[in-house]
């Protein structure tokens, strides 16, 4: 038996099924929410069976029948790979567009001051950035690669490690000249501290009280002092004077060596349990632009060493 192609109709089915919504499927596929209802009814009058419980259990959200639950799989395998073969056939390999998913942070630290080097290996790819502070559906909003700070792991996502990171005080230059004596962990705690709430609640993200632990220092009254929900902006409120901010290290490198920010307490080392991570579909892995953009990243981690001097003693002059 010949069978029909109903593409639009298996995309609709499989954006109501993520989304267990009518409306939010419709509002993804830019249509009608009648219209995806109409396509998924096409869909079960061609199959004979249906693919969600209609009113099941007086819920307002759509619930996939068993059968249909087994096939999201597939389908959504075999979408990837029409997205993967889409993306072959356009022409010249490396001309188009690149959709990146970064955080505000990493990129305005580490991605923009050295993106102008990938431009000029790859003229042809236009970059487009999306710094959204949450994780992203790369099928769904159509991301190509991304860097993800965590512990390596998101479903559906391969992982490549990028860059480790080390944890360590910092704070401006002007703030050490008004402070002279901070050459102790347990000084640091007698002045205003700077909390980075970018990842808040995420178990492993280092904190003040982590760090001081691991110096020493007990009893001190860590919680205390500003809190910034930006890594980026946690640096420039330090930069700015405003107190001793725990600095990641790939955030804080240009900084330091700039003469921006001082690193405080050097010889203690705090390794972070997280780490930075190029991550993409596994299915898109040799398309030329998302290939090309990943070895450009790696080559650009390797090149880029840690900023690991500390105060000794002489400030940068005024």
């Amino acid at each position: 038996m010949k069978t029909p192609i109903h593409l639009n109709a298996l995309r609709a089915f499989e954006a109501s099924a993520r989304h267990q919504s009518f409306s939010a499927a419709a509002a993804e596929l830019n249509v009608t929410p009648a219209a995806v209802g109409q396509l998924v009814r096409t869909l079960e009058d061609w199959l004979g069976a249906p693919l969600f419980h209609r009113n099941a259990g007086g819920k307002s959200r759509l619930v996939t029948t068993e059968t249909a639950e087994r096939a999201l799989p597939d389908l959504r395998a075999g979408f990837d790979k029409l997205v993967s073969g889409l993306e072959r056939l356009k022409e010249g390999g490396l001309a188009g567009v690149l959709t990146v998913t970064v955080s505000p942070a990493f990129a305005a630290k580490w991605l923009l001051p050295r993106i102008e080097r990938f431009h000029a290996i790859c003229a042809d790819t236009d970059v487009r950035l999306d710094t959204n502070l949450k994780a992203v559906d790369f099928v769904a909003q159509r991301i190509d690669i991304g860097v993800r700070y965590g512990t390596g792991s998101w479903p559906g996502l391969t992982a490549d490690k990028l860059l480790d990171e080390e944890i360590y005080p910092v704070c401006s230059p002007q703030f050490l000249r008004r402070n002279p004596r901070l050459r102790k962990p347990a000084d640091l705690a007698q002045h205003m501290l700077i909390h980075d709430l970018s990842m808040d609640g995420h178990a492993d993200f280092p904190t003040w009280d982590a760090w001081l632990r691991k110096a020493g220092v007990s009893n001190a009254a860590a919680s205390r002092g500003m809190k910034i929900n930006n890594s980026a902006a946690v640096l420039q409120a330090a930069a700015e004077g405003q107190g001793i901010a725990l600095a990641r290290s790939v955030m804080a490198r240009d900084d330091i060596i700039s003469g921006r920010l001082v690193r405080l307490c050097g010889d203690i080392s705090f390794q972070s349990p997280l780490a930075y991570y190029i991550v993409y579909r596994p299915e898109s892995a040799n398309l030329p632009r998302l290939a090309t953009f990943r070895r450009w990243l790696l080559d650009e981690a390797y090149a880029t060493p840690l900023a690991t001097a500390s105060f000794s003693g002489e400030l940068p002059p005024q």
